[in-house]
């Protein structure tokens, strides 16, 4: 629960981060940060093994002593080895080796590799010849296999792992001492001193996250034997700081008197994967390699790495340390970045840019073409054959110009050209007022300073000139777009989970995208990518997740893939809640977030919004969030509300915004938990489906209909938001539902009872007492298979009958409550009609986001369907969440934790909140009959398309208000006074009062507000074709 006086969590700095003295502390020489382990019984052992070794009879008798004194004594093996594996264990290791020796000799080789691996349930040990400094990528892999076997898994609630790695002594090669020696890992299970504290929910995540805890009360018992006093006290510093944010700790330490250095990385378990691995070729990047690595589980969630790390040659360059220290974040962002590697010919902060370049050039290359464009001028896109065409081929050419692995490859080819694309962003978003330990924009700031910076054009000439490959050249050439696009990026923050950049959508082609966006988020992480795009600077909308299903569906050429599509969806959902969104202030947006397979999608999500934060948020906390180069140069705020995958996220969201220290909290997310976030529901309140409801008793009324005698087929079951309440709302006679486990149809109508017990416990049709269904009724479950119909029909797949259900049936109304987007297109639209043309429902409600595409829902209308699109009929929730954001800035901190939450349960919500509520359901149903019937009166004057009324209306609407906002008319006081008396709810203007609302809203916000509301009443009172007397005379009425 949130409390009034709570104030934001701190950011402070630790040892080892920037904004202390300096970068790097000091530990003594003789604080060895681990004691070491002592087998009492390694020589008896090593007898019992030498005698096992003579009765093997495999070495020749003479060289039996020698072997095992030099297995034991020479190779600088650590002593827990020899204490965890048997004797038999040991003389076959011993045999392995001798047989190495004997097969290098026979060929020559100068080189022995040594290979030994045990696993068991309770951990692993693996040594192997491990040249100092150097990344093997022929290798066994055993840190990778470590990583994603063992640690990336490693969980305080359920298993979990710890890691001493020590590189031996001993030579393997006496002709060869530095280059050939072991490296040992062992891997154990954890034994917890304490047990594990049960896990808290999502929404206490982060009000628990600052506590403090006493490290030896979270530790493993080996851990707390063998650490000493100094390094339970640095890792009690650094857990201290884990806590506190969401990124890594990082902090350096130097040993005196000697060439070690000892970096320390702290982070939140389930944060990244493969981190430890990629470590290694981060400080063999720089010319470093480790004598001792340790990685300790706790079970607070908290993972802690140990590097102790030696120079190759000479004494260390502590420039070098410090970005080891700074780069570990980047690591830490992107471990698998197949840009960086032990071959790798690009530096950490080049491969991590080039990464981003590489998910940018994949969506914004232009694959289209003057081709294209010229064949689209020669089609007919109102002919649905032609337009079918066209939309095959848009959609082949999407696929088929740049893949992914064409692009990649390129910019494997062109390092030289990759480094000067990365110093010219360097340059441009490096935030130069820096200390001598900031993050460095390169191996060191001197290096860049050396290096060439070319400007846009110079940086064209050079590849034109330097690569001949024209397919090579056009993705090297989007880099220089990219480039340009940044506004701003929190690549140089020290900490961070994903890497952001604010982009300038001018570079979109007009051709592809029409509708001019206002402002874009492009969000990188390891396992996943997202947008963030609105219309214009105020604007709201939901954050979608986007899940695949399985490989396929993520990455490979099919016509719809969710990799290739996904700024596309992202801009298809942002243009039609622009139109959505034209009776309320905020403008259209949406967020889209495409998870890696396996992928976590509350985790991404959580990096998605603290990643955008970054760039909202002024950095204050000089090595945890410094401050960002800004193009922009203006405040930003965005507002999101829940879409697909989300819903559930909205409390965190809040919370963690407010955790940020962002005075705009309240209003960030909506759709939020009314008991504890003083959200409003939509569900709850049924606020979207008031507005799909308008519209489809608005058909009705016109009609003379009664509902009760009206059949219909709806897609989105009574397990949803929208799907439940149109159960709940209608009267209807149902005949079909089809949602998410399958579909169910009953000629006579679906049982309506049933389904009211269904939607009231939002329970899929799965959950349908087919008792209940008449004697032609079924149910098809997505899991069914050579199911046998009542028809006799026999269905092979269940979840191909239900993903082409909606065209199979007959029925006066198709309310579509949920489905994915482009569910009915041009390509598919003519199975809604049978071969005499007569369509299959004679009125359709578009409730489901873009479920018609634009040319559908024309064909649909020529054949004679009255149908209202989503963008006019599924807009109550968006009306409901920006009074929800409307509430969140007018009240108080303390206002809206006593005004709009409910300690104690949702019976106990203020008379203010189920007031204002009651407000909302009123303006939606009002604004919503309004448009109806100005649709309607318009389609009855003209005969055009109900669709391209709609359009028209919101087009004009929107300009209308965005006129309106680039006029002086809000400065007119006693106009304005008039009009936010009337737009903004009476509740809320009575508790409050006007005055104050207008002194705590944003400028910008309350000119929307007043912009909106005049432009939706004028346009819904007059029409379209209204005159400026009209206009006028409106104006006069409302003052």
């Amino acid at each position: 629960m949130l409390q009034p006086n709570a104030s934001p969590a701190p950011f402070l700095s630790v040892p080892g981060t920037p904004g202390t003295p300096s970068s790097v502390k000091h530990i003594s020489q003789e604080d060895v940060g681990y004691t070491s382990f002592t087998f009492a019984g390694k020589k008896a052992q090593a007898a019992r093994v030498e005698e096992r070794l003579r009765s093997n009879g495999f070495i020749p008798e003479p060289l039996v002593a020698s072997e095992t004194t030099w297995f034991y004594d020479a190779l600088g093996i650590d002593e827990g080895y020899f204490k965890l594996e048997s004797v038999d264990t040991v003389a076959d290791h011993i045999e392995s080796l001798y047989g190495a020796k004997v097969q290098a000799h026979a060929a020559h080789q100068d080189y022995l590799e040594i290979k030994l691996e045990k696993e068991s349930e309770n951990g692993a040990v693996f040594i192997y010849t491990s040249p100092p400094g150097v990344s093997l990528t022929d290798g066994p892999q055993y840190e990778q296999l470590i990583d994603t076997k063992y640690l990336d898994n490693s969980d305080a609630n359920g298993v979990a792992w710890r890691l001493e790695s020590y590189r031996a002594a001993g030579a393997v090669s006496s002709s060869s001492p530095v280059a050939q020696q072991l490296r040992c890992y062992f891997v154990s299970k954890c034994s917890f001193a304490n047990p594990p504290p049960p896990k808290s929910n999502a929404g206490e995540k982060d009000e628990q996250a600052s506590k403090p805890v006493d490290i030896k009360t979270v530790a493993d018992q080996v851990f707390l034997e063998k650490a000493t006093e100094n390094t339970l006290e640095i890792y009690q510093s650094v857990m201290d700081e884990a806590l506190k944010r969401m990124g890594p700790v990082v902090t350096a330490y130097e040993v005196d008197g000697t060439r070690e250095r000892r970096v320390v990385i702290g982070y939140k378990q389930g944060g990244t994967k493969r981190f430890f691995s990629a470590l290694s070729d981060l400080y063999h990047s720089y010319n470093f390699y480790s004598t001792r690595k340790y990685v300790e589980t706790f079970t607070n969630g908290i993972t802690i790495i140990s590097l102790y790390l030696l120079p190759l040659s000479g004494p260390p360059v502590e420039a070098n340390v410090l970005q080891i220290i700074k780069e570990a974040s980047l690591i830490y962002v992107l471990p698998t970045n197949p840009l960086f590697d032990g071959d790798s010919k690009l530096t950490v902060q080049e491969a991590a840019y080039a990464y981003s370049g590489w998910i940018f050039a994949q969506h914004f290359l232009n694959r289209l073409g003057p081709a294209y464009a010229a064949l689209k001028n020669i089609l007919d896109e109102q002919d649905t054959a032609q337009a079918a065409v066209l939309s095959d081929i848009r959609a082949r050419f999407r696929q088929e110009t740049f893949t992914r692995a064409s692009i990649l490859e390129c910019l494997q080819s062109y390092p030289e050209i990759i480094r000067l694309l990365y110093i010219s962003f360097a340059m441009t978003h490096y935030y130069s007022v820096y200390t001598p330990n900031q993050l460095m924009p390169t191996l060191s700031y001197a290096r860049l300073k050396t290096g060439t910076v070319l400007n846009n054009d110079e940086l064209l000439a050079t590849i034109k000139k330097t690569v001949l490959n024209k397919h090579d050249a056009q993705i090297l050439e989007s880099f220089v777009t990219f480039n340009k696009a940044i506004l701003k990026t929190n690549f140089f923050t020290p900490t961070k989970v994903a890497i952001s950049y604010r982009l300038d959508p001018s570079f979109l082609p007009a051709s592809e995208y029409p509708t001019p966006a206002y402002g874009l988020f492009l969000v990188v992480g390891n396992e996943f990518r997202g947008f963030h795009l609105r219309m214009k600077d105020v604007a709201r909308g939901g954050i979608r997740i986007v899940q695949s299903r399985n490989r396929e569906a993520y990455s490979t050429s099919t016509l719809k893939v969710n990799q290739r599509n996904l700024f596309d969806e992202n801009y298809g959902l942002a243009s039609t809640q622009a139109l959505k969104n034209k009776d309320i202030p905020e403008g259209g947006s949406k967020g889209v977030i495409l998870p890696d397979i396996g992928a976590s999608p509350r985790l991404v999500f959580e990096k998605y919004v603290d990643s955008i934060i970054d760039l909202l948020l002024p950095g204050h906390s000089p090595g945890i969030k410094e401050q960002v180069v800004d193009l922009y140069k203006k405040e930003e705020i965005l507002f999101f509300g829940p879409d697909e995958g989300t819903a559930d996220m909205m409390d965190w969201a809040a919370t963690h915004a407010r955790n940020r220290g962002a005075p705009w909290w309240k209003s960030f997310s909506t759709g939020k938990t009314a008991s504890t976030h003083g959200g409003i529901p939509h569900d709850a309140f049924g606020m979207t489906s008031l507005s799909v409801r308008a519209y489809s008793t608005g058909i009705y009324r016109m009609l003379g209909l009664k509902e009760e005698e009206v059949t219909k087929v709806q897609t989105g079951g009574p397990d949803g938001d929208l799907g439940s309440n149109e159960i709940l709302l209608s009267k209807d006679k149902t005949i079909a539902i089809i949602d998410g486990s399958g579909t169910i149809h009953d000629p006579a109508g679906l049982d309506r009872t049933e389904l009211v017990r269904l939607a009231r416990g939002r329970k899929m049709i799965s959950e349908f007492d087919i008792s209940k269904l008449g004697k032609e009724g079924y149910r098809v479950l997505v899991d069914d298979r050579d199911l046998v119909l009542p028809s006799g029909e026999v269905v092979a797949d269940g979840t191909d009958f239900r993903n082409g259900a909606h065209f199979r049936y007959k029925a006066d109304i198709l309310v579509p409550c949920g489905g994915r987007p482009e569910s009915v297109n041009i390509t598919n639209v003519q199975k809604l009609w049978d071969s005499e043309g007569v369509a299959n429902f004679k009125y359709l409600v578009e409730g489901a986001n873009l479920f018609v595409t634009q040319p559908a829902r024309l064909a649909l209308e020529k054949k004679g369907v009255v149908l209202f699109r989503d963008s006019s009929a599924n807009k109550g929730g968006v009306t409901s969440s920006s009074l929800e954001v409307l509430a969140g800035m007018s009240l108080s901190d303390a206002e809206f934790l006593d005004l709009m939450t409910s300690p104690d349960g949702e019976d106990s919500f203020s008379d203010f909140y189920l007031n204002y509520t009651r407000n909302i359901q009123q303006i939606i149903s009002a604004n919503a009959t309004a448009e109806f019937n100005t649709i309607w009166r318009e389609h009855e004057i003209s005969g055009r398309a109900y669709t391209l009324i709609s359009d028209d209306l919101s087009q004009s609407l929107i300009k209308l208000q965005n006129d309106l906002e680039e006029s002086s008319l809000y400065d007119n006081e006693k106009m304005r006074r008039a009009v936010m008396a009337r737009a903004i709810p009476r509740s809320l203007v009575e508790q409050v009062g006007l005055d104050t609302i207008l002194e705590r809203l944003p400028h910008t916000y309350a000119h929307s507000i007043f912009s909106s509301y005049v432009a939706s009443r004028y346009i819904y009172t007059n029409g379209l074709g209204a005159s400026l007397v009209d206009f006028y005379t409106f104006l006069t009425s409302l003052s």
